[in-house]
């Protein structure tokens, strides 16, 4: 049920945008919101769980992808229902695979005698007592696993999580729940924050695991927005975090939720998004990844004058050298240069890489390529 992702999205946001602090997104403690861990795509939100470093327009020129975020994400060996705190856990609370294979019977050794239809006695397919229940036999194959059993039962949990790594304030929202359920299900919310970035799928396959638990609590619904966002199933994405946001009214998850739409066609409700009377009140990161995510959505429909207007109403020109603003500074360059401004893009790729420390961004190399383009004319 992954959406296909779109390999040439200009302006989207590189990666999921940072995921937002609001609503204890954070499933394990100590991520809080990863707000620019991810490489700025040309629009994809790093912010809010938006943005946290996957680009899936790759051409926007972030480096190096994978992340828990993005819309993007990989699909790839998740193996439950919220991918993005999953814990191993030890005794499952799901249901068992089967039961034990019953013990020879007496009627596989010869008969004493006696008519071989004769009613009441021993047979081969009576489970040793008379009208008993056939027996299976040793070397028949055991019934596969319905599809829900194993999402419920999700991907192998990793030894050393043991749940306790989530933030208080989500293992508050499970204290409803059976103590082996909640155990069981903060297991596989860290799991699935632990591989939103470096397998996406795998993580989106944790929270699918925890959501099939239980369907009622509000950060179960956003850590498989998340998850599944990372793992490019933009529709599922968006109707978790939708779901979430009735729960809670949080609305820390718009610059994702706008991106999926992006992601999904519809630049116009990515646009309606960003005009939420909500984002007026963001902080500069998530206020920077809903920027990017509506100017890249203006870039889908050829907008292009417009996407650098959005832009250039942003702090472009901020002293800081944040995430978020490495980010803003890409995204105007990768626009610049989609616009058939080259000559203006590469004066922005520099002043991008300029202050891209961490090298979120390959602001570096599409100078470079520049570089020799701009010579030549």
């Amino acid at each position: 049920m992954a959406d296909e992702r779109r390999s040439n999205r200009g302006g989207k946001p590189a990666g999921r945008p940072g995921r937002p602090k609001s609503s204890g997104s954070s499933s394990t403690g100590g991520r809080g919101g990863r707000s620019g861990d991810g490489k700025p795509s040309a629009g994809r939100p790093s912010g809010g769980r938006p943005g946290a470093g996957r680009s899936s327009d790759r051409r926007d020129g972030a480096a190096g992808g994978g992340g828990r975020g993005g819309d993007q994400r990989r699909d790839g060996g998740r193996g439950g229902d919220e991918r993005r705190d999953g814990k191993p856990s030890t005794g499952r609370s799901g249901p068992r695979a089967g039961g034990r294979p019953d013990g020879p019977k007496r009627s596989d050794g010869p008969k004493r005698g006696g008519s071989s239809d004769r009613k009441g006695g021993y047979s081969k397919d009576r489970g040793g007592k008379p009208g008993g229940k056939p027996q299976r036999r040793f070397d028949e194959p055991r019934e596969e696993r319905t599809a829900d059993q194993r999402i419920y039962d999700g991907p192998e949990l990793p030894e050393e999580v043991t749940g306790k790594e989530l933030d208080r304030a989500i293992s508050a929202q499970l204290r409803g729940l059976p103590e082996k359920l909640a155990a069981r299900i903060a297991r596989h919310l860290v799991a699935a924050d632990m591989f939103i970035d470096s397998d996406p799928e795998l993580a989106y396959q944790h929270a699918k695991a925890a959501k099939s638990r239980t369907q009622r609590i509000a950060v179960i619904r956003e850590a498989l927005g998340e998850a599944a966002y990372a793992a490019g199933h933009y529709s599922e994405a968006l109707a978790e975090l939708r779901a979430a946001k009735r729960m809670n009214g949080a609305t820390a998850y718009l610059p994702i939720m706008a991106d999926c739409h992006r992601a999904l066609g519809q630049p116009e409700q990515a646009i309606k998004l960003a005009h939420s009377p909500s984002v007026a009140n963001f902080e500069a990161p998530a206020k920077a990844e809903m920027t990017i995510v509506e100017a890249g959505a203006r870039r889908d429909m050829g907008q292009f004058d417009a996407a650098l207007r959005i832009l250039e109403q942003s702090p472009l020109n901020n002293k800081g050298r944040e995430a978020w603003v490495v980010r803003l500074r890409y995204a105007y360059a990768d626009t610049l240069q989609d616009a058939g401004r080259d000559k203006d893009a590469l004066t922005w790729f520099h002043r991008t890489y300029a202050i891209d420390s961490e090298e979120i961004t390959d602001a570096a190399a599409r100078a470079e390529v520049l570089e020799k383009t701009v010579e030549r004319d």
